[in-house]
């Protein structure tokens, strides 16, 4: 999570909490240290922000503070409930849970919206419990320009080792699909999420080629009959 980002969730929190929060709890609840939480409210209190406590007692932030609003109308509001509650049906916890945060800035700022709803079945979770393959890796892998090994069943159990280059991760409302550049098969192949057994980023990275890749891709094969695996 990047710093600014970080921050603003920190308010959020401290706003939304009726008691003082300790650094360990918020800590916790922003998946960092006690002491990027000491530095965290430092820099917003150097900013003004009405943080209030002290080490060892808990944060607090006084009332009345308030964010500046969203700038959308009903229908966009509307809008973004509704594509927000479709991430649902992706399988990808950490986007889930990037759109349950969101939701909650929106809640804050706009009456509720209850009677807007999304059936929440669709492509299966990516819970390594049960094996799968995080999303949240992949799309990483993906923005870091970083090859990937993957172990890969198809339809009829086959399994394969493979090297790729990621270059989209494509949403479909069954399942998830990675396209990729495939060394083994020296051209694009789509991997469903689900029948990823293993993936292993590696430290080799294919830096300052991924558009090109994704140009390519796009014009073979995006909306067309796709090779898989």
């Amino acid at each position: 999570m990047r710093r600014s980002t970080r921050l603003f969730e920190l308010i959020q929190i401290l706003r939304a909490s009726e008691k003082p929060m300790t650094a360990e709890t918020l800590g916790q609840k922003l998946e960092v240290s006690e002491r990027t939480i000491y530095r965290d409210i430092a820099a917003l209190q150097a900013m003004r922000t009405p943080i209030e406590g002290a080490p060892g007692l808990g944060y607090v932030m006084r009332r009345g503070y308030n964010l500046p609003p969203l700038n959308f109308d009903e229908e966009e509001v509307e809008a973004l409930r509704v594509g927000l509650s479709m991430l649902s049906r992706t399988g990808d916890s950490a986007l889930q849970q990037a759109a349950s945060r969101i939701c909650q800035k929106i809640d804050a700022l706009h009456d509720p919206a209850e009677w807007l709803q999304v059936a929440p079945w669709g492509a299966p979770p990516d819970d390594p419990a049960l094996g799968c393959v995080s999303k949240a890796n992949l799309r990483a892998a993906i923005r870091n320009e970083r090859k990937l090994r993957l172990t890969y069943r198809d339809s009829e159990n086959r399994e394969t080792d493979r090297i790729v280059r990621p270059v989209a991760l494509i949403y479909h409302l069954e399942c998830t699909m990675l396209a990729a550049w495939c060394e083994l098969r020296d051209g694009f192949r789509h991997f469903r999420c689900d029948r990823i057994w293993c993936c292993e980023a590696l430290d080799a990275h294919f830096t300052g080629q991924s558009e090109a890749l994704r140009l390519i891709w796009q014009e073979r094969n995006q909306w067309e009959e796709r090779e898989v695996g």
